[in-house]
Formats: structure tokens, sequence, C-alpha cells
């Protein structure tokens, strides 16, 4: 779910927004600016434990070569 929110900043700031991503598209830009410093945590913990997932690594090492390998030809 979406929520609107509005903010205040210098009017040079929106203006090299605006040149920078476009009008239409400065929510999604600073949206992902922003996941990072308050939704990553969660993220990054469901890395780490993907990585310590010995057999998962095993199959995706697996896959990744097997590709590499048919790509070759």
């Amino acid at each position: 779910m979406q929520k609107k929110l509005t903010i205040t900043i210098d009017e040079e700031v929106y203006q090299g927004l605006r040149d920078l991503v476009g009008q239409r598209r400065i929510s999604r830009f600073i949206e992902d600016l922003i996941r990072p410093h308050v939704a990553g945590s969660s993220l990054e913990a469901a890395y780490a434990e993907m990585g310590r997932d010995e057999r998962r690594e095993a199959e995706a090492l697996e896959w990744a070569e097997a590709t590499i390998l048919a790509n070759r030809d």
C-alpha cells in the first residue's frame, strides 16, 4: 500500500530533481534512495541467511557455472 507524503524542499533542489529524473518520477527516485535506510535491514538479514545455506549456495554455483559454460559455445 502506498501513502501520500507532502514534503517541502528548496526550489533549486526541486528543479534539479525534475531535470535529473523527470517530473513524474520524483517520488520513485526518492523512495529508492530512502528505502535502504529505513527498510534495508530485513533484506540484508535475508541475504545473510540465504548465504549460510550451503546446499542452496552449492546449487546456485552449479547453475551459474553451467550457464557460463553453455554461453561459451
